[in-house]
């Protein structure tokens, strides 16, 4: 993509130097300039196509190849061992290694083949998925027995054959293999939304519990596969060749923390979490590589001068939630100075291939209760949330408001979705830390292994990355000022909720909805907004630098909610 050069200073404004009181920001221009010359996604493709390659379980080689890799490219970019680094070292990395309590697990190679078929059903080469996770290596030939009905498997004689069923492998291990004395299982297990008929190769990876005593396996099977299967099983018996070659063996857990120390407030930190483990290409070697070329970018802006952060910058990659969770949960003192989580999954998609868009997963907001007009659960399906739950916090408009920036910029689709859950902003928000996650859904192939490189798109890589990063800079800088410009982002932001929540109440009411039920919802966004308003205070070190401000945005949205309740009591 042709690039323009753009001199824009975030849609929030210049910043400001602020007061010269003790651990008060000095304003550091945002230098939006640079990252939409310097982000142009080739560091985060070139980093997506390497990790793809490999069937990543923390602790096998696919996955220690890839930390690695980043391992590699951060020294390169110029971070330093952290134990090695001078005090005057502002970019360090360091690289965490804990052994696994239980085995890691890697996929070979397997073949599936009905006996007198000249093909085999599925093979490894093409259908990497193929194999249940966790499965043990297998060489053998036994009949087929079809279970329609699970809860009909205790009653019937499975001993020395193998269970076939449409159901989660997980799900059938047990009655079939444990009680049952099966050989091992086959399963069938496809979302709708994955669109099988359609992708009829595609398998989306499942596991079976590790089970060092039962040395048994699963076959995960293609729609193309079952449907060939189920055609031989009507004609009679089938026999089927089974060989299957995994590795496991005891490892350790790798994890890479790398830190752009802060100026002015080091202590003080935004961070980007990206999960390395699942075999895809969008999931997750589109985070890793996205990350990676952030973590560079943002490393030669400062070494050249270009770039000051006052507070810290992380990036992490390691095991999906657990790595996350861990750095939160490990130091307290750390954690209670975390200001923003970011998760990084599945954001480097080519949308015209894969289905679906561009998404800031939300913080819980009551758009996660009432999903209704713009608002959107996706496919992923919607997590069970009260107002108990509500998060209220500037960070969903900002990021937003920056993303939208960038869509602009390139013409590129970005839109929101209530929370739901499922990533590594989950240990942030449950920590009390604001954290939001960028990823892409509904993807035709997800978790299938027809995830790979090409339907990754580089200009999405280029465009996650470039927004992430001036919204980065500009938290890790915010000042006064900043604080000033994003309450007055929240506001707008606020009022024109309530104008659409309005409509959407009348909607309602006119289908039968009681106007205290939708009096209950405008309150809930008014509470929500009011909190979100006071929340802009962790920018700053004086909170009665921004007050005045905070208070008159909120009597707006009180006004505001005033006058709609009344219109919905008339």
């Amino acid at each position: 993509m042709m690039k323009q050069k753009y001199l824009i200073l975030v849609g929030i404004g210049l910043l400001y130097t602020a007061c010269n009181q003790q651990k008060e920001i000095t304003a550091q221009q945002v230098p939006v300039e640079q990252v939409v010359e310097n982000v142009d996604g080739a560091l985060a493709y070139e980093t997506t196509a390497y990790v793809e390659q490999f069937w990543r379980v923390v602790g096998n080689a696919g996955f220690d190849s890839s930390i690695y890799f980043v391992v590699n490219k951060l020294e390169a970019a110029g971070y330093v061992v952290a134990s090695n680094a001078k005090p005057s070292d502002r970019l360090t990395y360091r690289l965490e290694k804990r052994k696994l309590e239980k085995p890691t697990w890697e996929p070979v190679d397997a073949t599936v083949a009905i006996e007198g078929d000249s093909m085999p059903l599925l093979s490894f080469d093409s259908n990497r998925n193929m194999i249940a996770m966790y499965s043990h290596s297998a060489d053998v030939t036994a009949e087929v027995v079809k279970v329609d009905d699970v809860k009909n498997l205790p009653g019937l004689d499975v001993k020395g054959k193998i269970v076939y069923a449409e159901t989660h492998p997980y799900y059938l291990y047990q009655s079939a293999v444990v009680d049952g004395g099966a050989v091992g299982i086959m399963t069938y297990n496809m979302p709708s939304y994955l669109q099988p008929e359609k992708h009829t190769t595609s398998i989306q990876f499942r596991s079976i519990p590790m089970s060092e005593a039962q040395q048994s396996w699963g076959i995960v099977l293609s729609f193309a596969a079952k449907q060939k299967l189920d055609e031989q099983l009507k004609a009679g018996k089938v026999m089927v060749d089974v060989s299957i070659e995994t590795k496991t063996f005891e490892s350790e857990e790798l994890t890479v923390v790398a830190d752009v120390k802060g100026s002015q407030l080091p202590e003080e930190r935004l961070v980007f979490s990206a999960h390395v483990q699942e075999p895809g290409a969008n999931d997750n070697a589109s985070g890793v590589g996205v990350a990676l070329e952030m973590a560079a970018v943002t490393a030669d802006l400062v070494k050249n001068n270009k770039l000051d952060v006052a507070r810290s910058l992380t990036f992490l990659w390691g095991d999906e939630i657990v790595s996350t969770r861990r750095y939160v949960e490990e130091d307290a003192d750390r954690a209670d100075d975390i200001k923003w989580g970011i998760s990084l999954d599945m954001v480097g998609e080519n949308t015209a291939i894969t289905g679906g868009s561009f998404l800031i997963e939300k913080m819980p907001d009551p758009s996660a209760i009432w999903t209704r007009g713009k608002d959107e659960h996706t496919e992923w399906g919607a997590a069970e949330m009260t107002l108990d739950d509500m998060q209220p916090h500037y960070l969903n408009d900002f990021v937003t408001n920056r993303f939208l920036e960038q869509g602009k910029r390139a013409d590129w689709k970005v839109k929101t979705n209530p929370f739901e859950g499922g990533s590594d902003h989950v240990p942030f928000l449950r920590a009390d830390i604001p954290g939001v996650l960028f990823w892409h859904f509904t993807d035709q192939f997800y978790h299938t292994d027809n995830d790979r490189i090409d339907k990754v798109s580089k200009t999405t890589l280029e465009n996650v990355g470039t927004a992430a990063l001036i919204a980065a800079y500009t938290l890790v800088n915010a000042d006064e000022s900043t604080a000033k410009n994003i309450i007055e982002e929240v506001r707008t932001a606020g009022l024109q909720r309530l104008d659409d929540e309005l409509e959407e109440s009348k909607k309602a009411i006119a289908n039968g909805a009681s106007v205290e039920s939708q009096i209950e919802i405008i309150k809930a966004w008014e509470d929500w907004y009011l909190k979100a308003l006071e929340s802009t205070k962790d920018m700053v070190n004086d909170e009665s630098t921004i007050q005045d401000a905070i208070n008159s945005a909120k009597s707006e949205i009180e006004v505001k909610t005033a006058s709609h309740v009344k219109a919905l009591n008339e």
